[in-house]
């Protein structure tokens, strides 16, 4: 614990909804549900005016939709999003070396190694800043907690939502901590605070006052061990800037279970061409290949295979996530499929095979497809025959699945997606069906635009790139100014300040 609170943690509000409202000024003030529309679709994000008609994060889309059926229901847009966080993640390098990003929208700061903050006036101060900052740079608000330990810093920030700032003044966690449920600590999820509950301790409180000895009988020396520590404010985890990445992943959850064995194999390998995309923006690559199959059942299983060394191939990929693939049954239908890679590293092993592979699945293409045309031909000739010729049984290579018209239009006119139109410039997707799609023009400095609706094969609607929520963003090239530290002695404990 530190003599002042100079950890900041830092957590953007309700963030891939307010950037949506941001970037579409006729959402603003309405409620806004983001994530997957499927069937199986799960809110990653609801906005504040979709959290009092009871959604929040994790819950399933369609159970969101019975309790705000008028909200407006967008596909995440992750380019958009990682483009904002790396405006905020910019803000707050500038404040200290250390950073510790949580997510694209959270983070720890520790202050005083960057020099800006050695007391609580000047935290408060440079926290207050930080927030004027992100609203000029991105346009939208960040609830910002100041403390001395990185556990209280995260709860101050989660109290001072939304929009606000709350600084716990060292010395006074205990009192601050008493009356707060358990599950506001770290790593006590539901079933730890049921199992907590059973034994007599529902408050934080309860837990410090239990010993240390009682809760290590309960959960284990570790987690019971752990938890005393926090439950008495004590938490000495440093602010970490390197946070490295242990593996890079992609999944998809479909609509409706996948039974064709032809489908679910070009789904693995398009979910291996993105995960090699992710590996290669992130410039790393990997040496062990997962397989994840989620079955009809809810059973999961996966399946990993180690390569000879690393790589970010997408043909090494594609055909190690095959092969797993082959020793996985997969009928009676997959809900999800999943491809990762782990063991990564900052080089490659080039595949000195890998242009072979390329020119084997080419040639096995054209053969297959050959052999196709062929059993056509056979089939339609055997039937033109005379009735007395029997041509015998022609097999024919199964072919995938054929998504339906609106799965395509989903596809490529996701709700909430931006796009351009040669007469009426740039505006997003409302939605699409029947044929058609629903778009809005309007842009994130403009007035609520029009709702005009065109043909899905519209030659003059085409899919477009987010456009910066803030046209001509404030400079902060030369944020912070040299701070003079604070003599001035300590502000009043708790502080907080909210519009």
């Amino acid at each position: 614990m530190r003599a002042a609170p100079t950890i900041l943690h830092l957590d953007m509000d309700a963030f891939y909804a307010s950037a949506e409202q941001a970037a579409k000024p006729s959402l603003r003030g309405k409620p806004v549900v983001v994530g997957g529309l499927g069937p199986r679709g799960v809110v990653a994000t609801a906005s504040y005016e979709a959290r009092r008609f009871g959604v929040h994060s994790a819950m399933p889309m369609a159970q969101a939709r019975r309790l705000a059926p008028n909200a407006a229901y967008l596909v995440p847009r992750f380019a958009l999003y990682r483009t904002v966080s790396d405006q905020v993640m910019e803000l707050l390098g500038r404040l200290s070396p250390l950073v510790e990003p949580l997510s694209l929208d959270e983070a720890f700061v520790d202050l005083e190694a960057g020099g800006v903050a050695d007391d609580t006036a000047s935290a408060l101060a440079i926290g207050e800043q930080l927030r004027a900052a992100i609203e000029a740079v991105t346009g939208l608000s960040g609830s910002v907690g100041l403390a001395g330990s990185k556990m209280l810093a995260k709860i101050a920030s989660e109290e001072a939502k939304p929009d606000g700032i709350l600084l716990i003044e060292p010395g006074t966690e205990r009192d601050l901590l008493a009356p707060m449920p358990v599950r506001t600590l770290p790593g006590v999820g539901p079933a730890t605070a049921d199992h907590l509950r059973r034994a007599g301790m529902t408050t934080v409180n309860d837990l410090a006052e239990a010993g240390e000895a009682e809760l290590v009988r309960l959960l284990g020396k570790a987690h019971g061990g752990s938890l005393h520590r926090m439950a008495s404010g004590r938490d000495d985890r440093p602010v970490v800037a390197e946070r490295d990445a242990k593996s890079v992943s992609v999944e998809d959850t479909f609509d409706t279970d996948l039974h064709d064995r032809v489908r679910v194999r070009s789904e693995v390998e398009r979910l291996a061409d993105r995960c090699v995309q992710r590996l290669r923006a992130a410039a790393r690559s990997g040496r062990t290949v997962v397989l994840k199959v989620r079955r009809y059942d809810f059973s999961t299983l996966t399946r990993s295979e180690t390569l000879r060394g690393p790589t970010d191939d997408p043909t090494v990929v594609r055909e190690a996530a095959a092969r797993l693939l082959e020793s996985v049954d997969t009928t009676g239908g997959v809900r999800l499929l999943g491809v990762g890679v782990t063991g990564l590293a900052d080089f490659t092993q080039e595949d000195l095979f890998a242009q072979a592979a390329d020119e084997r699945t080419a040639a096995g293409l054209a053969e297959r497809a050959e052999a196709a045309a062929g059993a056509r031909a056979e089939a339609a000739a055997g039937a033109g025959a005379d009735a007395g010729t029997d041509a015998g049984p022609t097999t024919v290579p199964e072919e995938p699945e054929q998504e339906s018209a609106e799965q395509l239009a989903a596809r490529r006119w996701p709700a909430g997606h931006d796009v351009r139109h040669d007469t009426y410039g740039h505006g997003w997707v409302q939605g699409s069906g029947v044929g058609r799609v629903t778009v809005r023009f309007e842009e994130p400095e403009s007035a609520p635009g029009r709702v005009r609706t065109f043909r899905i094969d519209d030659p003059e609607l085409q899919p477009a790139d987010p456009l910066p929520l803030v046209r001509n963003p404030a400079d902060y090239s030369s944020w912070p100014a040299s701070l003079p530290k604070s003599r001035s002695g300590p502000v009043a404990a708790g502080g907080v300040s909210r519009p």
